[in-house]
């Protein structure tokens, strides 16, 4: 396999010391059930694909992204009772982001994104603490699924291992995909008002809002539609990433 030379890991010492690096990508995922029918590492292998593609685009266009080795953990503090999903707290979060951004700024690549792929993990309020500690390094997070509508591409509200996750994973790892094993997804809803409109907020638990840890119904799964969706969400991505790149500092917001 060639090393793509926008994806770190990829890549030798002699590849990377003299590269113009202009923006760092990092993807981050979770280890968790999805459902009985796709593979823990689902959050993982979608933001590694969408993160690749994205920097591969920004690069064709001219700019130089490079992507970091992604994050495997997130924040399942609601998930703690199912067997080997892996929590990772946000306060770790801060502190490993806090670790990564400091390189960063000390290598003088001066803006850093990160590509978001679980639902649990909310990097908005670090960021923002962060951006004080660093005003030098421009700081974004993009959750990659709020990029395209899966609503209106798979035709139902999606949530967590239902249609469009099963047919992202159906089109990029279909080895680890048992649809066979698909179960109903059935969503058990807060039986309080405000946390069933979703205008108030509370953590769900998640073995007592799922009967099998999926949400929403998994079938028919269609992976053609699936890479078609990550594909779009990707070129928005790079060129999301490749407009960064280029973009003054001063010339970020309308005169």
């Amino acid at each position: 396999m060639k090393a793509r030379p926008y994806i770190l890991a990829e890549n030798t010492w002699k590849t990377v010391q003299n590269t113009p690096y202009d923006v760092a990508v990092l993807p981050w995922g979770a280890t968790e059930a999805h459902g009985l029918h796709l593979p823990y590492a689902t959050d993982n292998i979608q933001g590694d694909y969408i993160a690749a593609e994205a920097a591969r685009i920004a690069w064709e266009k001219g700019s130089k992204p490079v992507v970091l080795p992604a994050v495997p953990f997130g924040v399942n503090t609601g998930q703690l009772d199912i067997r080997l999903d892996l929590n990772m707290m946000p306060s770790t979060q801060m502190a490993l982001l806090n670790d990564l951004i400091d390189v960063m700024n000390r290598q003088d690549i001066r803006r850093f994104v990160i590509i978001n792929g679980h639902g649990g993990n909310d990097f908005r309020q670090m960021l923002r603490e962060l951006q004080v500690r660093f005003p030098r390094v421009f700081l974004c997070t993009i959750n990659w699924w709020q990029v395209k509508g899966g609503a209106e591409w798979f035709g139902q509200h999606t949530d967590h291992a239902a249609r469009m996750e099963t047919s992202c994973m159906t089109a990029l790892v279909p080895d680890l995909v048992r649809l066979e094993d698909a179960g109903t997804g059935r969503e058990r809803h807060f039986t309080l008002k405000g946390l069933r409109e979703r205008w108030a907020w509370a953590q769900r638990e998640w073995s007592r809002a799922s009967v099998d840890t999926g949400m929403g119904t998994a079938l028919p799964a269609d992976p053609e539609k699936g890479k078609q969706f990550l594909d779009a969400i990707a070129a928005e991505i790079g060129n999301f990433l490749y407009e960064l790149a280029i973009t003054p500092p001063d010339a970020r917001y309308e005169k």
